[in-house]
């Protein structure tokens, strides 16, 4: 979900409640979940922080290459996390399921994947925190206050920026408010100079990773690469209703947002976890794999490094 809090969601903070896609075609009948629970998470005992002061501990922290060193760095953010849990969802069984976890549990898989391949990987979390460093005025009643929740989007940026990212990957789910709400959707901004860089790595990330899902036979519905001017939540302030930009994504405004992303990226939605078909794979193994592989092969596409398909490498 693309809103910053999921009690304050906010146009121009992250993604929220994206179109509406309808789910067409014979998607699988009976058992169509995955299932199992995410693997253990990743242990940050490797990771180096980019600055202890600015974030929260367990957030912004690099991770160097394992096995060769491409020279490219690229920023993960698994949205929401600490009080704000994401958007709300329903599996199959009918458990409740909140967004944050999964976001983290791919996230994190992802970065092994990259690392492996000579990535140095910046996470914008490794546990269930928040990323920013909040103070009292940005929570109100046990959640992100509007100002928190801009304040803990918008440090995600800094981190990126900071720990100079040749590339910004955004790893959220979507929410809906009909059943008929379905499928993967990946955003970039039109606005940005990098707005042709962006697109590029949307449209291989959204190709990749819905590759992916759908080799399992779950024929998850393809909601196409979009831009962010139409994505977020309903906007809680007069500026927020006029940026129409996602802050992950999008570009700065004097006396708004400081600390715009400085590098080409863009943000998948993979699956709406309001669907209960759809909620069951975001919380399994399976699941949880088939995005992170997508993932990493999109980034590999878009330098041309470990065999990627692309013609020739985009970086900075």
């Amino acid at each position: 979900m693309i809103a910053a809090a999921a009690a304050v969601a906010a146009a121009s903070f992250g993604p929220g409640m994206a179109g509406a896609a309808t789910a067409t075609g014979g998607r699988p009948s009976g058992n169509r979940s995955g299932s199992g629970t995410a693997g253990k998470h990743a242990s940050a005992a490797r990771g180096v922080p980019v600055d202890k002061k600015r974030f929260e501990p367990n957030a912004c922290v690099s991770f160097a290459p394992t096995h060769g060193n491409v020279h490219h760095t690229v920023f993960l953010d698994a949205g929401h996390g600490g009080i704000d849990p994401g958007g709300q969802g329903i599996t199959q069984t009918g458990r409740t399921i909140y967004e944050s976890p999964s976001n983290l549990a791919v996230e994190l898989k992802t970065m092994r994947l990259l690392t492996a391949k000579g990535f140095r990987v910046v996470v914008s979390r490794t546990t269930a925190t928040e990323v920013a460093r909040l103070t009292p005025a940005d929570r109100t009643g046990g959640i992100l206050s509007v100002q928190g929740a801009r304040a803990d989007v918008a440090a995600r940026d800094e981190c990126a920026n900071l720990a100079h990212a040749t590339l910004l990957v955004g790893l959220y789910l979507d929410t809906g408010t009909s059943p008929l709400n379905a499928g993967c959707m990946t955003a970039y901004d039109a606005s940005r100079p990098f707005a042709a860089k962006s697109r590029a790595f949307a449209t291989l990330l959204q190709s990749d990773v819905l590759s992916r899902l759908n080799a399992h036979g779950w024929q998850i519905p393809n909601d196409g690469v979009q831009t962010d001017a139409t994505l977020g939540g309903q906007p809680l302030t007069t500026t927020a209703a006029s940026y129409q930009h996602l802050l992950l994504l999008g570009p700065g405004l004097a006396g708004w947002f400081t600390t715009p992303s400085q590098m080409p990226g863009a943000l998948i939605e993979p699956l709406f976890i309001t669907d209960p078909f759809e909620g069951s794979i975001a919380v399994s193994a399976a699941g949880r794999t088939a995005i992170a592989l997508g993932t990493a092969q999109a980034v590999e596409q878009y330098f041309h490094v470990g065999g990627g398909k692309g013609s020739k490498a985009h970086g900075s």
